[in-house]
């Protein structure tokens, strides 16, 4: 695809993504779908209601009336949809700085757009080919404000609420300025935690700290649960479809071990899960100790939820799968990453024992990652150029499935573009933090010096 990435469509505001832009993805979308009405959704960010704007009179100018939903997490927009079996656009560049935002696509089932569907939606962009409707047929927009509430009900009524509430917990909360700042601080306090927050005014400045949830963006909250002696720290991304967590001692948890742990409470031997081609070591053991299978597929939320969908054709269970960054998805609850409702899992988990030891058997391994910008295409040609070099020389058996992955036994690394910013992302894991540094610096090395010589 050329415009669809692995989780939507992503750029910086005024150069890559343009209301003109969002326009065209809309009338794209209202062209393809059947629907006569369609929902849109926001996240916090200062350009949020401009693209609403864009994306509402693309819908509306090819006769698709528009359901406003405002400011909500992605997982209220999602489950909207499904409950109005109705299409869904939210705008929202997830975890990207404050100057992006970005386009989603949701299905009338709830469940973003397979690749196929995305494909014939980029094909009516390109091409220019919408159903435009006859001045007394254009769709209207009507304001709808009761996503959140209902979205944080369904939440109640599908966790322990019960044994959470008897734990008596104290959370600490950082949502990042985010769209979870409207529902997560009310919805812990109704499963009976004691909350306290950090970063928990609605602002797409993100003036607290950058949206994406990674431990050295977490500082605030890690002051804040060793303050407050609470019992776990929680934290968004910008459209709160992801969690990850600060065990009691003010330290952060990876996202591969809350994975792993997740996975290790609710896989039962026979069940698949899904991951990434970067998948951690921990969900390889974790898989192989219950007796379940682990599927791999290319980085993104995209990929992972067409690889579920197929098991579930082959009549295999999924009930847990995701990657490393926080983003999780119990598929039989609902086929979306939902942040809340991933912190309620984990809290089930906390209600029987401390948060560290929940993890402690998935802290063997370090991660490293390195992200290298690049301004032009023949920067980005050079890097995966020079990332193929590396793999094809290297003393491992290269996997391609998505990028370059060399596994090495005691650790491994892969070199991959990012599929929403100019990146090149290189991740590796190691028993020790030495070894997963060595990997990481040895392949950025490469990548750099392949960037010296243009």
């Amino acid at each position: 695809m050329k415009l669809f990435g692995s989780s939507g469509t992503r750029g910086v505001v005024g150069e890559s993504l343009t209301p003109e832009f969002v326009l065209r993805v809309a009338k794209a979308a209202g062209t393809v779908w059947t629907a006569d009405r369609v929902a849109i959704a926001r996240d916090t960010r200062t350009t949020g209601e401009m693209f609403v704007n864009a994306a509402t009179s693309g819908l509306a100018s090819v006769g698709v009336d528009v359901d406003d939903l405002g400011v909500v997490p992605t997982p209220a927009a999602v489950r909207y949809c499904e409950d109005q079996s109705i299409p869904g656009v939210v705008i929202t560049a997830s975890h990207n700085p404050p100057e992006f935002n970005g386009v989603k696509l949701v299905g009338e089932d709830g469940v973003e757009l397979s690749v196929d569907e995305l494909e014939r939606i980029e094909d009516h962009i390109l091409t220019e080919e919408f159903d435009v409707a006859a001045w007394d047929e254009v769709g209207t927009c009507r304001s709808i404000d009761t996503a959140n509430d209902d979205y944080r009900e369904e939440l109640l009524a599908t966790v322990d609420r019960e044994a959470i509430a008897e734990a008596n917990l104290t959370i600490a909360l950082d949502p990042g300025h985010g769209a979870g700042s409207l529902v997560t601080p009310d919805f812990l306090r109704e499963l009976g935690c004691e909350v306290r927050t950090v970063n928990a005014q609605p602002d797409g400045h993100f003036p607290g700290r950058e949206s994406e949830p990674v431990p050295e963006n977490l500082r605030d909250l890690e002051r804040l649960v060793r303050a407050t002696d609470a019992d776990l720290g929680i934290a968004h991304d910008g459209d709160a479809d992801r969690a990850v967590f600060v065990d009691e001692h003010g330290d952060s948890i990876s996202g591969e071990a809350s994975l792993a742990a997740l996975a290790a409470a609710f896989l039962e031997p026979g069940d698949a899960t899904v991951s990434a081609v970067n998948v951690s070591q921990r969900l390889v053991d974790v898989c192989e100790e219950v007796g379940a299978d682990l599927e791999l597929t290319p980085i993104g939320a995209t990929n992972l939820i067409t690889r579920i969908r197929d098991l579930w054709r082959a009549g295999t269970n999924v009930p847990v799968a995701g990657e490393g960054n926080g983003g999780v998805f119990f598929p039989n609850y609902r086929l979306v990453r939902d942040g809340a409702y991933i912190a309620a899992k984990f809290l089930e988990l906390v209600a029987e024992r401390p948060a560290s030891e929940v993890v402690a058997p998935y802290q063997d391994y370090f991660n490293v990652r390195i992200n290298i910008e690049y301004t032009e295409e023949a920067e980005l040609t050079a890097m995966l150029n020079a990332a193929d070099e590396y793999a094809t020389e290297a003393d491992a058996t290269p996997n391609t499935t998505d990028g370059y992955r060399l596994d090495y036994g005691d650790a491994w690394v892969l070199v991959r573009p990012s599929g929403t910013e100019p990146k090149v992302r290189i991740y590796a894991e190691g028993r020790s933090e030495e070894r997963a540094t060595e990997l990481a610096e040895g392949a950025a090395d490469a990548l750099r010096s392949a960037l010296d010589d243009l």
